[in-house]
């Protein structure tokens, strides 16, 4: 059975972008007979509120898009990430990282991920495992990886020169995106990941994590993100455009509804409608791979 997940980091409002990929990754679980989950990526210390979760479960019941299990947030699972840690060094896949941001910085051979991000270059790769008092990366398998994506067709990547040794575990004691995202998705039975074009860059490297977890592949599909009017990426003027803004500017939850069925392929134009009335028409042949724009209007 297909099992979705959205998973926002509770930073600040869901805005239209996260709505949408909400809203794919709901109607392609539920096309297909299946369930949808939702989890809060809150490990990332201060930056994430519970407060700001609970206002975007708000906003995703208001579109009609409700977890079909309780939310789980990962900053309860801690000893959890720290038991994978630990089984990931008994097989001499991790070690120590002494390098500071400045250093990384200053590091201006080492090349640069699809979204501008510098990969990491190895310079720590022969350090050896000293403890969770360091950073800990792991080490990657080398060569190119074959995956498949749902909405952009096979995909060939080298993770090693994509992201290099994706960091684990910061120097701060938090654990590190990939390591969470990669263990809960494994743990709930995760098999299918919708998300934003933004991540396809890091795909490759959190498969290779999932092999050397011994955990199942979910599907992937990586939608085209969601621009301003005049084409640029959402930034603040635009970007915090969530259900409470456009509320303000009159826009009803069934209006930004239909706005966001239209541009996934399931409306031939914009309408109100409910979550429920787009199942039907939701087909991934359907789907725009470019990005969207927000209407003028709404800005």
């Amino acid at each position: 059975m297909t099992l979705g997940r959205f998973a926002p980091s509770p930073t600040g409002v869901l805005h239209l972008g996260n709505l949408r990929t909400a809203l794919a990754s709901w109607l392609s679980a539920r096309k297909a007979g299946g369930r949808w989950i939702v989890r809060m990526e809150d490990v990332d210390g201060p930056r994430c509120r519970r407060d700001l979760g609970e206002a975007q479960l708000r906003d995703l019941a208001a579109l009609g898009l409700e977890s079909d299990a309780p939310v789980l947030w990962q900053s309860d699972r801690s000893a959890v990430y720290r038991e994978t840690l630990t089984a990931l060094h008994r097989a001499n896949r991790l070690y120590s990282c002494l390098c500071t941001r400045k250093d990384l910085q200053l590091l201006a051979s080492a090349p640069h991920t699809e979204d501008g991000l510098r990969a990491y270059p190895g310079r720590c790769r022969g350090r050896a495992w000293e403890g969770f008092d360091r950073a800990l990366r792991l080490r990657l398998s080398d060569g190119p990886l074959t995956w498949e994506d749902r909405l952009l067709g096979a995909q060939v990547d080298d993770p090693v020169a994509l992201t290099g040794d994706p960091l684990l575990f910061r120097r701060d004691g938090c654990f590190a995106y990939h390591l969470a995202v990669v263990v809960d998705d494994g743990a709930q039975g995760v098999t299918e990941v919708v998300r934003g074009a933004d991540l396809r860059s890091v795909t490759a490297t959190q498969i290779r994590l999932q092999e050397a977890l011994s955990l199942p592949r979910p599907t992937y599909a990586h939608l085209g993100m969601v621009a301003a009017p005049d084409g640029t990426r959402l930034g603040k003027r635009a970007g915090a455009l969530g259900l409470e803004a456009l509320a303000a500017r009159g826009v009803s939850p069934a209006e930004a509804l239909g706005w966001l069925g239209w541009s996934l392929g399931c409306l031939d134009r914009p309408e109100p409608c409910t979550a429920s009335d787009l199942i039907g028409a939701f087909d991934w042949t359907k789907v725009p791979k470019d990005e969207s724009r927000v209407p003028t209007a709404w800005t």
